[in-house]
């Protein structure tokens, strides 16, 4: 069973408050009447059409479907937490969703594990041989109200010396050949990239990326785009002489708690191979 806690901050009626000052859909405040005490004000059942008064606790219980097979063998650390959402430290090589060839080793299978009620719910979705950051919302509400408002920095080692600050512009298809494989091409979705080298040697540069937009291998095709494909990225071009997998890590994400709307920011530290790359 989940939870979710608000305090109203105005005199109105519980509907007004739910719809207007916390975002909860029509379709949730529903499922929240068919749910034994699914709203509560200060503890007793309230109804929509109840006056609800500056200071009061209104809590929102809810059950949750669509659940994993749970695996508690997986290792994934924990970057922050709270009652509404989780960030995990997501290692390379795991995929965030299970697939045919992934049924039991997923960060939805070992969030099943931590969270055996929950549904699980991630915001940001990284690729299986991309590391970082990724946040789970615990609850419907959680997952909504992050969907537009999370500002996310990757960073990347990229083959041959870049330096300074650029922005890549250039449309991404997906190639007619491959299910998986993206391109550049004039027909393509518009997909923006900055980046700000950290580090720029002969071999590789470390770079700081900011997406403008969030298309499918962005990052992976825009470098191999400009001749500076990601080390170890075999699938744009990449060399797997110094690492063995792509050298991309989501290194920090900024939002807004989804009920409080406090400012969090979590970092997570660059892996220790792409780390070993700049100093090549």
């Amino acid at each position: 069973m989940g939870k979710l806690v608000f305090e109203v901050q105005r005199d109105t009626t519980l509907e007004d408050f739910l719809r207007k000052d916390t975002g909860v859909s029509k379709r949730m405040i529903s499922r929240l009447k068919r749910t034994e005490n699914g709203i509560t004000r200060n503890g007793k059942l309230v109804r929509t059409i109840d006056k609800v008064f500056t200071g009061d606790e209104i809590v929102l219980k809810y059950e949750d479907t669509k659940l994993l097979e749970p695996n508690g063998n997986l290792n994934v650390k924990t970057a922050f937490e709270n009652e509404n959402l989780i960030v995990f430290d997501k290692p390379v090589g795991m995929p965030v969703h299970p697939s045919i060839k992934h049924q039991g080793d997923t960060l939805g299978n070992f969030f099943a594990y931590k969270y055996p009620d929950l549904t699980f719910r991630p915001v940001n979705r990284l690729d299986r041989d991309t590391s970082g950051l990724c946040i789970v919302a615990k609850n419907a509400f959680s997952a909504a109200a992050l969907q537009s408002d999370i500002k996310k920095v990757y960073y990347a080692v990229v083959s041959g010396n870049i330096s300074g600050e650029g922005t890549i512009d250039a449309p991404i298809a997906r190639e007619q050949e491959s299910i998986i494989k993206r391109v550049v091409r004039e027909d393509g979705q518009r997909a923006v990239t900055h980046y700000k080298a950290l580090s720029s040697k002969k071999k590789y540069s470390l770079l700081e990326i900011n997406l403008e937009t969030g298309r499918t291998h962005q990052i992976r095709v825009h470098f191999a785009h400009i001749g500076h494909p990601l080390a170890g990225d075999d699938l744009y071009g990449g060399s797997r002489e110094d690492i063995d997998c792509q050298a991309l890590h989501c290194g920090c994400l900024e939002f807004k708690e989804p009920v409080t709307s406090e400012k969090i920011i979590v970092r997570s530290d660059l892996r220790e191979d792409m780390e070993r790359l700049t100093l090549l």
